[in-house]
């Protein structure tokens, strides 16, 4: 068996040697695009946990958390109590915003009776608005917005939940008056049901709460999670809040890039310790769905709505190239190469081959999972029994793989269906009658 393996990957070393061609195909892939991001994610992450005098917080500014719900059910009162529950000495405002109220009045009926139970929290107030005609995730957003009497706005899906602590290590950030937005880490909350919800939870812990960490500290964070971010309320104002279509949290992201263009002293952040829990697809159905979605919406944003604010004089020269290489680069066309590269081996090359290539690629993607785990878990993350998770790593670079080739698929549906225009999140006559780009 060793034998027929060494002899395997000498094979493959002289074809790469003399055929330049796959040579070029394979490995500009993983070091043009690959490596510098791991690096720049792993040294972000050393840069933020060297230790810095934290200055003390002074001021507990009034916060205002809007919650989007639609159709969570009883569940919403799980959100609203995590809420009500926080260890924060400031006033708290919580806007229930129900979309759609007269079709969702399980949801509606549930936050109503949220507000009686805690009608004497002290610096609690619950408000729930009924939009009885539904309008989608935007509109909630703005209507919240429109709201808020706090100073910092929270924008909060209707089905997570969050640590008591979560407003406290949010605020942390707010300390500083040049903090526009800050996003916060969000982890799988049904991690335990299946073989795909660990992976999603692997993903959560080592795409988001490490990798988000590393770029803020870095100075390149490229997106406020809707379901999980806080803004400045007055700057969510001044630059129109949330806008019609798909991905609203990465758009507004963009229209805060270029306004801290104009006003350089600004600065998004990233807060890895305040938690929120969510549940995500545990069905392979559900999942591929949700990233038709979510990955769909990518190609819509970056080279239709904002292809013409892409610009260095518009973002600056570091979020400009950092955005070019790893929204555009690598998550709309990477992608549909790494598809079209599979097809090309599988054609060109024999089957044992093409296992080695696939073998070799395996260890590669699996020994930088392996070292930002480690990193993760050491400087990250706050749960000790993290490391249950990691033992389903050996999988997590098939998973990757395998979401790389519904990204594909993704890039053309919304190329030839523009499928964001079939979202969920709003209803058709939303979606359709927003500016086409």
């Amino acid at each position: 068996m060793l034998q027929d393996s060494l002899a395997i990957f000498s094979q493959l070393y002289l074809v790469l040697i003399h055929n330049h061609v796959l040579w070029l195909m394979l490995f500009p892939m993983l070091l043009i695009f690959e490596l510098p991001l791991y690096l720049l994610v792993l040294t972000g992450i050393f840069r933020w946990s060297f230790p810095t005098a934290e200055q003390p917080i002074t001021h507990y500014p009034f916060l205002s958390f809007v919650i989007t719900c639609y159709g969570e059910g009883d569940d919403i009162e799980i959100t609203i109590d995590t809420l009500v529950e926080q260890i924060y000495p400031g006033q708290i405002e919580i806007l229930v915003i129900v979309d759609g109220a007269s079709q969702n009045r399980e949801t509606y009926l549930a936050a109503k009776r949220c507000k009686h139970k805690h009608q004497l929290a002290r610096q609690r107030k619950i408000i729930v608005v009924p939009k009885w005609q539904r309008g989608g995730r935007v509109s909630s957003c703005n209507a919240g917005l429109a709201m808020a009497k706090g100073e910092v706005i929270f924008s909060l899906d209707g089905d997570s939940s969050f640590d008591n602590d979560m407003a406290f290590n949010m605020v942390k950030h707010f300390n500083d008056p040049n903090t526009m937005a800050c996003g916060g880490a969000l982890r799988v909350r049904n991690h335990q049901t299946n073989l795909l919800t660990r992976l999603q939870a692997i993903e959560y812990m080592l795409s988001i709460q490490a990798g988000k960490t590393g770029m803020a500290s870095w100075g390149v964070l490229n997106n406020i999670s809707g379901a999980f971010g806080a803004f400045n309320t007055a700057i969510a104002r001044q630059i129109g809040g949330w806008d019609t279509h798909s991905a609203e949290d990465l758009d507004i992201t963009i229209r805060l890039m270029q306004y801290k263009r104009r006003y350089p002293h600004y600065h998004l952040s990233f807060a890895p310790h305040a938690i929120g829990h969510t549940d995500v697809p545990d069905t392979l159905r559900g999942l591929v769905k949700q990233r038709l979605r979510w990955d769909g919406d990518l190609l819509f944003l970056f080279l239709r709505k904002h292809r013409h604010s892409l610009t260095p004089s518009l973002l600056g020269w570091g979020n400009f190239v950092f955005t070019l290489a790893y929204s555009v680069i690598q998550n709309i066309l990477l992608p549909i190469i790494v598809a079209g590269y599979t097809f090309y081996i599988f054609a060109s090359f024999p089957i044992k081959l093409v296992i080695a290539l696939a073998l070799m690629l395996y260890l590669i993607y699996l020994l930088f999972s392996l070292l930002l785990s480690v990193v993760y878990y050491f400087l990250i993350s706050e749960r000790r029994d993290d490391w249950k998770a990691f033992v389903w790593l050996p999988l997590y670079p098939i998973y990757q793989y395998f979401m790389r080739l519904v990204t594909a698929f993704a890039m053309l549906n919304e190329a030839i269906r523009r499928s964001h225009e079939e979202s969920s999140m709003a209803p058709w006559w939303v979606l359709k009658r927003g500016k086409k780009f």
